[in-house]
């Protein structure tokens, strides 16, 4: 059984280093530009401010089975507007991938969101292998967010 685990604001350093390594070794961070804006100030200062602000708390989270760290997510629920979770990060460990696991990390983040008031979940995907994971939930083209990054949504 996956669970979740929040991670607090003190406890932050070491999902920065996680988040950092899972988007350079999945090749979503590629260029020297990107590398520095997802490791520096500005980006992980607008996070820490959306983690402190209500309504709409960002939220990071591990994936764990058996107490053991499995993955990580990182959303929102826009409880202000219509409830919709927006996952900006959601990723299983290298060693982990396979076997079912990133279902059932989904699986596992959608009882708990639906818990704390998710009404339905969007995010951006390009890569084939994402897109490809996440229309195997159930999720569908939403059209093109304001970066004219592509969006799908699961209602």
């Amino acid at each position: 059984m996956i669970e979740l685990h929040e991670i607090p604001l003190g406890e932050i350093d070491f999902f920065w280093r996680e988040h950092l390594k899972y988007l350079v070794e999945d090749g979503i961070v590629t260029d020297p530009e990107d590398l520095a804006y997802f490791s520096g100030e500005e980006y992980r200062g607008v996070i820490w401010e959306h983690m402190r602000r209500e309504p709409d708390r960002h939220h990071l989270v591990w994936f764990c089975e058996e107490k053991v760290r499995v993955g990580a997510a990182s959303y929102c629920i826009y409880q202000s507007e219509d409830g919709k979770c927006f996952i900006l990060d959601f990723w299983v460990f290298p060693g982990h991938r396979g076997g079912g696991m990133g279902h059932r990390c989904f699986e596992a983040l959608e009882r708990y969101t639906r818990a704390t008031g998710a009404a339905y979940y969007q995010l951006n995907s390009e890569k084939e292998a994402s897109v490809r994971f996440w229309k195997s939930l159930g999720f569908v083209d939403d059209g093109r967010d304001e970066y004219d990054m592509p969006l799908l949504v699961r209602r």
